[in-house]
């Protein structure tokens, strides 16, 4: 008998109105208070704790502290709120992200060994609540959303490589992604580069999928190409373009991430616009 899929599982415990942790192999852990879930965590994702520790709100020793105060079944997060540490709403969008983040990347896991473990309850208290219905279609609208930033899955596992020269004469690019072209070193994939900015993995993946789809990253079509293109002759003539490609000369592939002339570019390119 086939083991039932991870939507089956969370729907079966929201239909019990579980509460209690469901232990999801070694991927992650999914909570739940009387039938609705309250935070998930995701071992491929940054939580709660590194996202507030990367925004330089409490140090990991202060996290450390405020876990061992709060104790089994306590309210950190109500801890961390009466400390001034954040605000409420703070707090609650932090929780948002986290879970949001760690369900999208666990639930790509369609069947797993789950235990679950009765009223067991995380540190940082009840701040969210999702139901589960709602938890799955907005994981649907997230994947769907990657698919039309960058209809191929070949970047969410390869490191990070910006190209050397931009398309164009102009690139306008998000905060994250110029975060991103600044900290990629051909080295880390994207969720590496998310713990290292302390950003939301799903945000991160995202926005290289972007990055990509503006001929800003290498990618399994740029990096076949030869690092020198010769000009085409009477003799060579320049081949056909894929349909709904630009026909401008595409940039020379470089792996070198920490070329000066990518930052160069970008930021003339930001100041033109």
């Amino acid at each position: 008998m086939a083991a039932p899929t991870l939507d089956a599982v969370l729907t079966g415990l929201a239909q019990d109105e579980a509460t209690g942790s469901l232990r999801v192999g070694k991927e992650g852990t999914v909570y739940y208070v009387r039938g609705r879930v309250s935070y998930v965590e995701c071992a491929a994702t940054p939580g709660v704790e590194e996202l507030l520790g990367a925004s330089g709100r409490i140090s990991a020793n202060g996290m450390r502290h405020a876990r061992q105060e709060a104790g089994p079944g306590g309210d950190g997060g109500a801890l961390l709120v009466d400390r001034g540490v954040l605000s409420r709403g703070e707090l609650e969008f932090c929780v948002l992200s986290a879970t949001l983040d760690a369900a999208f990347f666990l639930l790509t896991s369609r069947t797993v060994r789950t235990r679950f473990r009765e009223s067991d309850a995380h540190w940082l208290g009840v701040h969210w609540f999702f139901d589960v219905p709602g938890l799955l279609r907005e994981c649907a609208r997230r994947r769907a959303r990657l698919e039309r930033a960058w209809p191929s899955a070949e970047l969410d596992a390869r490191p990070v490589t910006p190209l050397r020269r931009i398309p164009g004469t102009h690139a306008l690019l998000t905060r994250l992604q110029w975060e991103l072209l600044l900290s990629a070193d051909s080295t880390a994939t994207p969720v590496e580069l998310a713990r290292r900015l302390g950003r939301p993995a799903y945000s991160t993946l995202l926005a290289v999928r972007e990055l990509a789809a503006a001929g800003l990253v290498v990618t399994g079509e740029t990096a076949a190409l030869p690092k020198r293109t010769p000009k085409p002759s009477a003799q060579q003539p320049t081949p056909p373009r894929e349909p709904g490609r630009s026909t401008s000369e595409l940039p020379q592939v470089n792996g070198d991430a920490t070329d000066v002339n990518l930052l160069l570019r970008l930021r003339d390119a930001l100041e033109a616009l």
